[in-house]
């Protein structure tokens, strides 16, 4: 929902602001005041392509900025408090034609702002944006209209992504198996090389640290044992330590302050000791025998052969054994594979086809309906025996998508005896635009669209028409933000918000935006009614004022 924007220097314009209502807003003025001007700015904020034509003349560029936000109040007010958020939004366009454009405060592409903004607004005229003109959202609207079909569209697009994720598990399975020769060959040799050392896990270390210990055998049980008799030999530490004890011990029963220190020589007695009985024992382990090396040194030769091929390190090693393993057992078993592939693939094709049915039938009962509750609002408008169709027609298997099984296509018919066409080749701008009104009137709150902007909307109306068109409005203006361009003085009393779009007589003329309320709104609708503000005009304004009050 827009809450506010912000033009400067674009067209005719030079600074204007406009803050709609949350409802009904209509912007009134005389023909070629610039109104149009402010349907490119909104189209700028969505991220319609850049023109330089847009920029004033003698301006560097034009800037649109807007402020949005994608909530309302309970009261219709836009907030950014009601689980929403809100947006900022500005486009520069300069006069060499380059654009740029920022959201909230980050510099952002077109396509962005075509992407997060673009939803929350639509324009609805003859040549703007709009959905009603794109036969691919004709399903959509549908769907969102009846609610009777949305567990069948659920139902449907999970079995679209089944099938889809099976097929695609069929094209892998038959993709492995069809490796070629050369691939195949690689993993068998592979396989034959590693398998003929069969590595295990944690074996390469264990070898590393055997290895280490078995070649300096010698030397650890030298030194070892070496260790165990200087601590705990005749001569040794432990010897030296009780001797110094017994000699402090005796000291002691002089001088009590040396007591501690006999205490902690008794400690280190004993730190010694467990040392001098571990390295006896670990001289008593060591007993490596010139077989049991022999073995192990071929082991390990073999394992760093295997980290050479397919190495460097051993993971890798286990991780190609497993590739290689997986790719010739996938060829091997190739064709039980893609067996059991096939028939999951036609198991989600089945499935997909009985979900298709149901969601045809489902769109089937309810076009006629929606077309029909579209047709009561347009005949409402004054579109005579003008009336919408809404077909339903399944599509061959290849055609299928996401998105359904079937087209779903809105065919606008003139009249009672005349054929249906499609709405872009047959409709005028201004019967575009009604149809459009009476599609968001039926949708009513389902829309997901904020703000609606329609120009062209009253082209050819009058007569007690023109109150019929500003009763729909209203009602629209219940469940979505409003924005209209009109000549109508009719739509103009029921708004609440009014603003009117001047061009001043100057050489270089400007089209200027203000807001009109009290007496100056009752003029304007003056002149809508009559061309001036006479006795009688200003009158009658005041009557239509006061009833839409």
């Amino acid at each position: 929902m827009i809450d506010e924007i912000q033009v400067r220097d674009l067209a005719l314009i030079k600074e204007a602001t406009l803050a709609p209502s949350p409802r009904l807003t209509v912007l009134t003025g005389e023909t070629g005041a610039g109104k149009t001007a402010l349907i490119s700015a909104c189209k700028l904020l969505i991220g319609a392509r850049a023109d330089s034509a847009l920029v004033r003349e003698g301006a560097a560029s034009a800037e649109v900025s807007g402020r949005l936000f994608t909530a309302r109040t309970a009261d219709g007010t836009p907030s950014a408090d009601e689980g929403g958020e809100e947006l900022v939004v500005t486009r520069k366009v300069g006069a060499d034609g380059r654009s740029r454009a920022s959201l909230n405060g980050a510099m952002a592409s077109a396509s962005e702002l075509a992407r997060i903004v673009g939803p929350a607004i639509e324009l609805c005229g003859q040549h703007e944006f709009q959905t009603l003109l794109k036969p691919a959202e004709h399903g959509r609207i549908l769907d969102t209209w009846a609610d009777e079909v949305a567990p069948a569209a659920h139902g449907y697009r999970e079995a679209f992504d089944a099938w889809t994720a099976a097929e695609k598990a069929l094209e892998a399975v038959r993709d492995q198996a069809s490796a070629s020769h050369g691939q195949l060959d690689e993993a068998r040799f592979a396989l034959q090389q590693i398998e003929a050392v069969n590595p295990q896990p944690g074996e390469y270390d264990e070898v590393r640290d055997y290895l280490a210990r078995a070649e300096h055998a010698e030397t650890l049980a030298r030194n070892s044992h070496g260790a165990a008799e200087a601590l705990s030999g005749e001569g040794g530490a432990l010897d030296a330590l009780n001797s110094a004890i017994a000699l402090l011990d005796e000291a002691a029963r002089a001088d009590g302050d040396l007591a501690p220190y006999a205490a902690s020589l008794r400690e280190t007695c004993f730190v010694v000791e467990d040392v001098a009985r571990d390295m006896a024992g670990y001289c008593d382990d060591i007993d490596f025998d010139g077989t049991s090396l022999a073995q192990a040194q071929e082991r390990m030769g073999a394992l760093q052969g295997l980290a050479r091929s397919f190495g460097p390190t051993m993971d890798e090693v286990f991780a190609r054994w497993e590739e290689a393993s997986a790719l010739v057992s996938l060829v091997d078993d190739g064709a039980a594979r893609i067996a059991e592939a096939e028939r999951l693939r036609d198991e989600a094709e089945a499935a997909l086809q009985k979900a298709a049915e149901a969601y045809n039938a489902a769109r089937e009962a309810a076009a006629p309906r929606f077309a029909e509750a579209v047709s009561a609002v347009m005949g409402r408008l004054d579109m005579g025996t003008a009336s919408l169709l809404c077909t339903v027609e399944a599509l061959d298997r290849p055609q299928w998508s996401r998105s359904g099984a079937a087209a779903v296509t809105f065919e606008f018919r003139p009249g009672k005896s005349m054929q249906p066409r499609p709405l872009a080749r047959i409709a005028s701008g201004g019967e575009i635009s009604r149809v459009m009104l009476a599609v968001k009137v039926v949708l009513g709150t389902k829309d997901g669209t904020e703000t609606l902007i329609f120009d062209e909307v009253d082209a050819g109306v009058g007569g007690s028409t023109a109150n019929a068109l500003a009763a729909v409005l209203a009602e629209l203006a219940a469940s979505h933000q409003v924005i209209v361009i009109t000549h109508l003085a009719q739509v103009a009393v029921v708004a609440d918000t009014h603003y009117t779009v001047a061009k001043t007589a100057d050489d270089a003329p400007e089209t200027r935006l203000a807001e009109v309320t009290g007496e100056e709104r009752v003029r304007e609708i003056a002149r809508l009614l009559s061309g001036s503000a006479t006795e009688t005009s200003l009158a009658h304004a005041r009557e239509m004022l006061g009833a839409g009050a």
